[in-house]
């Protein structure tokens, strides 16, 4: 039977030393740790790529319209909101005109049903143009009547709306009642067809009674 031998004693010098070791590697690792993770960004490294990740297309869907699908679309907003703007201002010219002023033009109207020929007072009425622009883009004219005599008088005036082809498509009248002599008056006459064919204003009558 061997005889076991006998151990060294330990060196308690050696195993503190080991076991500092261990102990200070510890701290040092968390303290750089600390460092790099910290919410302190005047020194820290910056936790995000330099180089962006490139977006996930799988997610998409559609696909991007095209310049000229956008261009389309773009001229097609404009004509529509360009063509409720004219709109708007057509109707706000035919408001304009008076309650009174198409009292007259009725009474006008009424008048010539019994009037054969051009009247007895076309060298006292005349026509000028209206620019569209002023109009909404609709045709109009002014009507001038003056009264010529030396008396008091009204007036009938009759405006025909030609095609190119000399056809009458529409018709509008205009009037002024006791007017004094030497004095004028104007009123509108206005088409309401679209402004494409364009027309020809002609004045077909004009009766003083």
């Amino acid at each position: 039977m061997n005889t076991p031998l006998p151990r060294a004693p330990r060196r308690p010098g050696r195993t503190r030393a080991a076991v500092l070791a261990v102990v200070t590697a510890t701290a040092l690792a968390g303290a750089v740790t600390s460092c790099g993770t910290g919410d302190d960004s005047g020194d820290s490294t910056p936790s995000f790529s330099e180089r962006p990740t490139p977006p996930d297309t799988v997610s998409f869907s559609g696909t991007a319209p095209s310049l000229k699908e956008s261009a389309v679309e773009s001229a097609r907003a404009s004509a529509s909101a360009a063509a409720s703007s004219a709109s708007a201002a057509a109707s706000a010219f035919e408001a304009s005109v008076s309650a009174e002023a198409a009292r007259a033009d009725k009474a006008a109207e009424n008048e010539l049903k019994d009037v054969e020929g051009p009247g007895n007072a076309m060298s006292e009425v005349s026509m000028t143009g209206r620019p569209r622009s002023e109009t909404g883009g609709l045709l109009a004219v002014v009507v001038s009547i003056t009264n010529k005599t030396d008396s008091e008088a009204s007036y009938a005036v009759r405006i025909d709306f030609l095609d190119s082809s000399g056809r009458t498509v529409e018709t509008r009248y205009a009037g002024a009642e006791d007017l004094a002599p030497g004095d004028r008056t104007q009123s509108l006459a206005v088409s309401r067809r679209p402004a494409d064919p364009v027309l020809t204003p002609k004045l077909s009558q004009a009766q003083r009674y």
